[in-house]
């Protein structure tokens, strides 16, 4: 299939984008408003940088990079997409309006035209693996210099994209730099036909995360407002349906053990908010919600985490983390927030979308691989026996983030090249 192609399927199939919408907006009220920007049909201002994000995850990562070049070039304009409510939140809460902000539209043909025609940027940086044809397409007629940052490849998407590659590679080969995350994804990227030249390793930018100091102060501050300064506490953050069962499994059977341990469980995305209390609330475990702020008591067995932009601070407030979306195939979530808490991690065997940082903090000692919901609670149950096993794992997880930082600098320096170039 190539583009043309590519762009007849879409419209074929455009009235089940607009039921996608609406069965989202019905189960999350974030989905039911803005459907003009997902069309292109929000009036826009030229700008001189064009930063696309996908979701909260590669949000986050993008922020700090974003705010050096703020730093370093204040004379450009700057423009944010993002896809999803959860990403669109944090760019709110990061820039204000400091930038123009909008959800990036459908790759419909006359949506990424009409887009990329009013914001008519010099420069686009898109986050991690979000490519889509037409807008690259666009974006390239309109002479603009189009990067891809943070850039991961994993095998698995390597061989689609080799799958579908009359679509897939002249896509790639449009691109003008890339800013590979590992080594190996810049090997994937090169075999697709990428020009070696333009293809850079820089690290993740999510080893760059910064956990200031009020961050923590309020962790330590939440936790004893919990009451749980001398319990056991672990976090189940980034959770999807198809996990809630085996997580409270596995806090059942550490409650077996521990009476008084806690668990906090952040389903990633609003809508599940409900479907986890409703989880949780049929076992008969003690639950306190979060989002209305019920008290903690002794008895309390599990926080349920339904808020938006606090699962780092809860992180902080915990001892042990498992990271979500990898007992499901699914691709799992950042380990990395955790472990730069200083938190043994634990994570399913669905990991593909963070593989290389999943095997560098394992091979570390600090993340631990489980795949169910008993080798989870043997292992919370093993750290919380064993301080000193618990101690290295813990340091363990902190050091391989401090290794590995530097991305941001890098990544800065090839962001540069292409602005002023």
């Amino acid at each position: 299939m190539n583009r043309s192609l590519y762009s007849i399927a879409l419209y074929l199939i455009s009235p089940l984008l607009l039921m996608y919408l609406a069965m989202r907006a019905f189960k999350s009220k974030d989905y039911r408003g803005r459907w003009n920007e997902r069309f292109g049909l929000m009036p826009l201002k030229q700008t001189d940088l064009l930063v696309h994000s996908v979701s909260m995850g590669e949000t986050l990562a993008a922020i700090p990079l974003i705010k050096q070049i703020q730093l370093q070039h204040p004379e450009l304009s700057i423009t944010i997409t993002t896809t999803s409510p959860t990403g669109s939140a944090e760019v709110v809460r990061a820039f204000g309006s400091s930038v123009q902000h909008c959800y990036l539209p459908f790759d419909l043909a006359w949506c990424a035209q009409r887009f990329v025609k009013q914001v008519s940027p010099k420069c686009c940086i898109i986050m991690e693996t979000e490519l889509w044809p037409n807008f690259i397409h666009y974006l390239k007629q309109a002479s603009t210099q189009v990067l891809l940052a943070n850039a991961r490849l994993s095998q698995k998407s390597a061989d689609s994209y080799r799958k579908h590659h009359k679509l897939t590679v002249p896509m790639l080969k449009l691109l003008d730099g890339i800013a590979a995350q590992s080594q190996q994804a810049a090997e994937r990227f090169v075999a697709l036909g990428v020009a070696p030249e333009r293809v850079t390793v820089c690290g993740s930018l999510k080893f760059d995360i910064n956990i200031d100091k009020q961050r923590i102060d309020i962790a330590k501050t939440l936790r004893l407002k919990w009451l749980a300064m001398d319990k056991p506490v672990w976090v189940a953050g980034s959770v999807h349906p198809g996990e809630f069962d085996a997580l409270i499994a596995a806090h059942k059977k550490l409650l077996a053990k521990y009476p008084n341990a806690l668990m906090v469980m952040v389903p990633r995305h609003p809508e599940q908010f409900d479907a986890a209390a409703l989880a949780i609330k049929s076992t008969g475990l003690t639950l306190a919600r979060r989002s209305k702020d019920e008290p903690v008591r002794l008895e309390t067995q599990v926080v349920l985490g339904d808020t938006m932009g606090e699962l780092l601070t809860f992180y902080g407030a915990a001892d042990q983390a498992f990271v979500g979306g990898s007992l499901i195939v699914h691709g799992g979530h950042n380990p990395l927030e955790p472990a730069a808490m200083g938190l043994p991690v634990m994570m399913g065997p669905h990991y593909r979308d963070f593989n290389e940082i999943t095997e560098l903090l394992a091979s570390a000692g600090g993340l631990k691989v489980v795949d169910s919901g008993e080798a989870l609670a043997e292992n919370l149950i093993q750290l919380f026996d064993n301080k000193e096993a618990y101690r290295k794992a813990s340091v363990a997880a902190k050091g391989v983030v401090e290794q590995n930082r530097g991305s941001l600098t890098k990544q800065l320096v090839v962001v540069e090249s292409f602005i002023n170039g």
